[in-house]
């Protein structure tokens, strides 16, 4: 029988194996290690700075500061009663606040991967930290906001860094919605 461009004959067209998605080589372990050095180095860096930057109390704010708990009050306030420095200066820094966790939470767990996780514990820890300095640090308060603005920016740093920085670390896992069964070849007996 003559092959005529996928056909084996008349009629009968030849079975083609399943298209199998391309999983990249894993990084080798030296690489991996390495990596994994830099990024817990580059989140120690990042705890000090957010602690020295949330956590040291601000006496002369002391009569200035109000708790927020009504998401988007904080902004709007900013937006609307302050110059256009001030307002980017504290929100843009909010944002950027948050950008270090989307970067470094893929790299440091790989379980932490995706936009919905990346969201979810940049969220938690916010909050944890906007309730430790509303309850501790004098001249600070929770506020919502903060937390909204730094969850964006987590997720901005996923988008842009992190997504691709934990699959070069931390190749994709074959999940088992992913593999298909093999198919049945003609004479073999299986």
């Amino acid at each position: 029988m003559r092959k005529t461009g996928g056909t084996t004959a008349p009629g009968r067209v030849r079975a083609r194996p399943p298209a199998v998605p391309s999983v990249r080589p894993p990084a080798s372990p030296v690489v991996r290690a390495l990596a994994m050095a830099g990024a817990f180095a580059a989140t120690v860096l990042f705890s000090v700075v957010l602690a020295r930057l949330t956590l040291e109390p601000s006496a002369a704010s002391v009569a200035l500061v109000h708790s927020n708990v009504h998401p988007g009050r904080s902004i709007g306030a900013y937006l609307d009663g302050t110059s256009v420095r001030e307002a980017a200066r504290q929100l843009g820094g909010n944002v950027l606040l948050g950008v270090p966790l989307g970067v470094l939470l893929p790299v440091l767990v790989p379980q932490a991967r995706g936009l919905l996780r990346v969201a979810v514990v940049t969220a938690a820890l916010m909050t944890l930290v906007e309730l430790i300095q509303g309850a501790l640090v004098s001249g600070r308060a929770f506020d919502v906001d903060d937390v909204i603005l730094n969850t964006s920016g987590a997720l901005l740093g996923y988008l842009l860094v992190g997504r691709r920085l934990g699959r070069a670390v931390h190749p994709r896992r074959r999940h088992w919605w992913h593999r298909r069964p093999r198919p049945v070849e003609a004479g073999t007996g299986e």
